[in-house]
């Protein structure tokens, strides 16, 4: 009621990369989840860890975005070996993963930093973070990988409750494994009155991983 059909632009971008994609009004309803089509002047293309490009369709053929665009940032204040390492056949990335669908619209998994990898799989945080706050006594939730000696990592949640709620993480548990497949459902869970973040409201993912991987050799 707010919003008029027409008025709604949801645009992708970042500061090194400017703006890459934007979905038009008409297509909010037509493909949710959608960041769009790249811009004018603008090329992206998926990479997979083997710098080869991704070529699929849909969720399960996602790769690294890379866009080349007049755009581009020129280079990172002396974090010169950053820049290059983010490179890749002319194209430049600041490590979010996406898919294509068949319209050739974009759709943004998460950051390849957040990426959890439990058992061979690729679990992707903000999926999981979606459906924790739609529970209506969750605040806000924050996921992330934690060691695993099975399965190399496991899903866990830190979990902010509204006030008032009695949310046990055998509730948790129940909610989840009926909106999210098994393997991607938290194995465990802590409670926080809030969240660390940056002053742009970021959650400090870092923060709250470090103490569970400190003194290890990998941190995956």
């Amino acid at each position: 009621d707010y919003f008029p059909a027409i008025s709604l632009y949801e645009i992708y971008g970042s500061t090194e990369l400017g703006v890459n994609c934007v979905l038009l009004p008409e297509d909010q309803l037509r493909k949710p989840g959608s960041c769009g089509k790249p811009s004018p002047l603008v090329e992206i293309k998926l990479f997979d860890d083997d710098s080869n490009e991704v070529t699929g369709f849909g969720p399960l053929q996602t790769g690294e975005l890379y866009v080349k665009s007049p755009s581009v940032f020129a280079d990172y204040y002396k974090q010169h070996d950053k820049y290059v390492a983010d490179q890749k056949h002319g194209y430049q990335t600041v490590g979010d993963i996406a898919y294509r669908d068949e319209d050739g619209y974009l759709y943004i998994c998460d950051r390849k930093k957040d990426m959890i990898i439990s058992a061979g799989m690729n679990i992707y945080p903000a999926e999981i973070e979606g459906v924790l706050e739609n529970h209506e006594e969750i605040y806000e939730a924050a996921v992330f990988g934690i060691p695993s000696e099975e399965w190399g990592e496991s899903v866990h949640a830190v979990i902010v409750r509204r006030p008032g709620s009695k949310l046990t993480e055998a509730d948790v548990d129940v909610y989840g494994r009926a909106h999210l497949a098994s393997y991607k459902v938290p194995r465990s869970v802590t409670w926080s009155d809030e969240l660390p973040k940056t002053g742009s409201g970021k959650i400090l993912k870092r923060d709250l991983r470090a103490p569970y991987w400190a003194g290890r050799a990998s941190q995956v």
